[in-house]
């Protein structure tokens, strides 16, 4: 009777572990990582391989997103095709959402100001440009160099250098970006219809100034500074300036109802 016993326990354990959604997996594992964590704090290397091997092994029906959704439909010709929010969780430590961009839907550079970052393309072939500071220093104001103009400005600007600049397609592995490195500014460019799954941790929040800021990207010639110019082996294409601006006109990110498995919250 009692290996009887012990074989009934591991049927039920086995039968209780199949329960156990993706997306729950994923919650669970974002609360033991993001746990003693903070702004500007990174998990460990090994929270860092956990999450990232949850992701890279989910799927768009984890989450009951598909290419055929009416959220991917274009009605309209605009710079800025609707984009779409569904929000999964969040709490003060973490963040988890799906965005989902219809062919040419742009999120235009913006920053995480001290997250840490996991997205996972889920499905659609997405461009990525991103961009991380130079140095730790302030913005700077200079005047713009113009060729047909002479100089216009002035302006305020800060040093990035360019990261990531390629097009990916779904199935791919997650991409992190860190509070300084990685990529912390990014601009993701739809090509086809795409979803994206995103954790952030912590995810933003305004009273405690961590609040999207987006910005407007200058050819690293257009200003002329003495002391910011590069070493002779350096290439000039991978360096920019970045200039704050507020959202830009148009931008349109709208929350919708997530309908995917369910997320018990502990």
């Amino acid at each position: 009777m009692g290996m009887e016993k012990m074989s009934r326990d591991r049927k039920m354990k086995r039968t209780r572990q199949k329960k156990v959604t993706a997306v729950q997996k994923l919650y669970d594992t974002c609360r033991e990582v993001f746990a003693n964590c903070g702004p500007g704090v990174v998990p460990p290397p090994q929270g860092i391989e956990l999450l990232k091997d949850i992701l890279n092994g989910m799927t768009a029906p984890d989450v009951g997103v598909w290419p055929n959704m009416p959220y991917f439909r274009v009605k309209e010709t605009s710079r800025f095709p609707k984009i779409t929010y569904l929000h999964l969780s969040d709490c003060d430590k973490f963040s988890i959402g799906i965005f989902l961009l219809p062919p040419s839907g742009v999120l235009p550079l913006h920053n995480h100001p001290q997250m840490t970052v996991f997205s996972k393309l889920l499905f659609g072939t997405m461009h990525i440009k991103a961009y991380d500071w130079v140095d730790d220093g302030a913005s700077i104001s200079m005047p713009k160099v113009d060729s047909s103009k002479g100089e216009v400005g002035p302006v305020s600007v800060r040093m990035a250098k360019l990261k990531v600049n390629s097009a990916f397609t779904a199935p791919c592995n997650a991409s992190i970006l860190y509070p300084t490195d990685g990529g912390n500014m990014h601009c993701f460019t739809a090509v086809t219809a795409c979803a994206v799954l995103d954790v952030l941790g912590p995810p933003y929040c305004d009273p405690e100034g961590r609040h999207c800021q987006y910005y407007r990207t200058h050819p690293f010639t257009c200003f002329s500074v003495d002391d910011k110019k590069l070493p002779d082996d350096k290439k000039i294409e991978d360096y920019a300036w970045l200039e704050e601006i507020d959202k830009p006109a148009g931008l349109s990110v709208v929350g919708a109802m997530y309908n995917g498995p369910k997320i018990i919250a502990k």
